[in-house]
C-alpha cells in the first residue's frame, strides 16, 4: 500500500512542479510561496478546527488531526525551517531554470537520501530495489549533467545552480526528518501544523521583503491571468502529495530511499510539459531520461511486492 500511496505522491509532485513553474513566470519567488503556503493553511486549517469541534465524527474519517505535544510542536517548527529553506533555494532556480533541468537535478534527492537512510535507519535495499534505485538515479544524474548547458550559462545564471544543489541538500536532510517525524507523530497533524507555521514564518518574510522593496507590486500577472490561476493549483497538488507522503512513511514497512525515489519519479511529468508545451532543448536526450526513470521506477515497484 505504501508503494501506491508514494506513487499518487509522484504525479500530484509532478503537477506541483508545473503549476510553480506557470506561477513563477510572472511573478516573484516570495509573493507566489507565501501566498501558495497560506492557501495551504486554509485548506488544512478546516480539518484542524472540526477535529477540535467534532472529534467523534472526524474520527470516523481520514483527516482527523490529533492534539500534538510541545515537544512534537517544537520538532514541526524545525520541519517547517527546514522545509521553506529547501523551497526558497528551489523556487528561485525553477523560476531561473529550464524545468527540464530543475526537475532531473532534483530527482537526484533520493541519492543522498538513500545514504542517510543505510546510515541512520538501517535500511537495507533488495535487488529490484538496488536496481531501481541506479537506473532512476543514474540515468537521471547522466542526462541531467548532457542537458543542463551549465557551462553555457553566463556566471549570474550558475548561481541558480547553486541555490539548486542548496534545495536538493536540505530536501535529503527534509527526507530524513520526515521518516524520523512519522515513527512518533500522526501525519495529518505534523502536516497541519507545519504548514500553519510556515504560513506565520512566510508572512513576516514577505511583509519584510516588500518593506524592502515597497515600490514593486505584490503580483504581476502580465496580461496572463494563468500564472495568478496556477498558485491556488499549487497548494491542491501539495496538500495532496505531502499528505499522502507523510501516510506511506506511517507505514513500519516502508523505506524512506524506495519512497523519495517513486515520489521524485513525479520529474517524468515535468519532462513533458517543459518538452511539449515549452518546446525545451535537447528532447532526445530528456526522452531517453525519462525513460531511465520508468525503468527504475518499474523496477522499484516490482521488489516491493
Amino acid at each position: 500500500m505504501w508503494v501506491l500511496l508514494a506513487f499518487v505522491s509522484a504525479f500530484c509532485l509532478g503537477f506541483y512542479d508545473i503549476s510553480k513553474k506557470i506561477a513563477l513566470r510572472d511573478n516573484s519567488v516570495v509573493d507566489v510561496l507565501t501566498a501558495s503556503v497560506l492557501i495551504s493553511s486554509g485548506i488544512l486549517i478546516v480539518p484542524l478546527l472540526l477535529s477540535r469541534i467534532a472529534p467523534e465524527w472526524m474520527q470516523a474519517t481520514p483527516f482527523y488531526v490529533p492534539a500534538m505535544s510541545w515537544r512534537g510542536h517544537l520538532l514541526t517548527v524545525v520541519k517547517s525551517v527546514i522545509v521553506l529553506s529547501s523551497w526558497v533555494c528551489a523556487y528561485f532556480s525553477l523560476k531561473h531554470l529550464p524545468i527540464s533541468v530543475v526537475s532531473p537535478w532534483q530527482a537526484t534527492r533520493p541519492m543522498w537520501t538513500l545514504l542517510g537512510a543505510m546510515a541512520l535507519f538501517g535500511e537495507r535495499l533488495n535487488l529490484w530495489q538496488w536496481v531501481g534505485v541506479t537506473l532512476a538515479i543514474g540515468s537521471i544524474f547522466v542526462f541531467s549533467l548532457k542537458t543542463s548547458g551549465f557551462h553555457t550559462q553566463s556566471r549570474a545564471d550558475r548561481r541558480y545552480y547553486v541555490f539548486l544543489a542548496l534545495a536538493i541538500l536540505i530536501g535529503s536532510c527534509s527526507g530524513l526528518y520526515d521518516k524520523y517525524m512519522m515513527r512518533q507523530f500522526d501525519h495529518n497533524a505534523v502536516q497541519v501544523y507545519y504548514t500553519l507555521y510556515q504560513a506565520v514564518m512566510m508572512t513576516a518574510l514577505c511583509a519584510i521583503h516588500h518593506r524592502l522593496h515597497s515600490t514593486r507590486p505584490v503580483f504581476r500577472s502580465s496580461g496572463n491571468s494563468l500564472s495568478l490561476l496556477a498558485i491556488p493549483l499549487i497548494s491542491v497538488f501539495l496538500v495532496i502529495s505531502d499528505n499522502v507522503y507523510m501516510l506511506a512513511l506511517q507505514d513500519p514497512e516502508s523505506l524512506i530511499a524506495v519512497v523519495s525515489t517513486i515520489r521524485r519519479g513525479g520529474a517524468i511529468i515535468g519532462f513533458g510539459y517543459g518538452l511539449l508545451f515549452l518546446k525545451e532543448k535537447d528532447p532526445w536526450k530528456k526522452v531517453l531520461c525519462m525513460l531511465g526513470i520508468m525503468a527504475g521506477l518499474i523496477c522499484l515497484a516490482m521488489g516491493t511486492h
